[in-house]
């Protein structure tokens, strides 16, 4: 009797299951490092708006007023808006000054400074 060769239907059953988990495990990694450089790419134009207004309020040589202001600001083609907080310190020669970056609605970054009289 000759033997026959090649593989049963059960191995190769076995074999595309164990490949279709090793692809489904590299489409989820790829994904998630996806959504990691999309995550750097956002805080990095927000952490530029933030530090925009901040260093604005900074030059201005004067006070800010205290309360709260809104302003937008674009970069590399995206819209965000800055959404800037004046309050008084304990010392009135010093204002704390909040900048939150927000995308539409979602939050993205706050930076925080405290401006002194000069």
């Amino acid at each position: 009797m000759r033997q026959a060769r090649g593989f049963t239907l059960i191995e190769v059953l076995v074999a595309l299951g164990i490949v279709s988990i090793a692809l489904v495990a590299g489409l989820q990694s790829t994904t998630a490092l996806t959504r990691n450089a999309m995550r750097q790419s956002d805080l990095l134009l927000a952490h530029l708006c933030a530090e925009n207004e901040l260093v604005r309020v900074r030059l201005s040589r004067q006070m800010p007023g205290v309360g709260d202001t809104s302003l937008g600001c674009e970069q590399a083609g995206r819209a965000f808006e800055v959404r800037l907080s004046v309050r008084p310190t304990p010392n009135p020669s010093f204002r704390r000054v909040d900048a939150q970056v927000l995308d539409g609605t979602t939050p993205v970054l706050r930076l925080s400074t405290v401006v002194g009289r000069y």
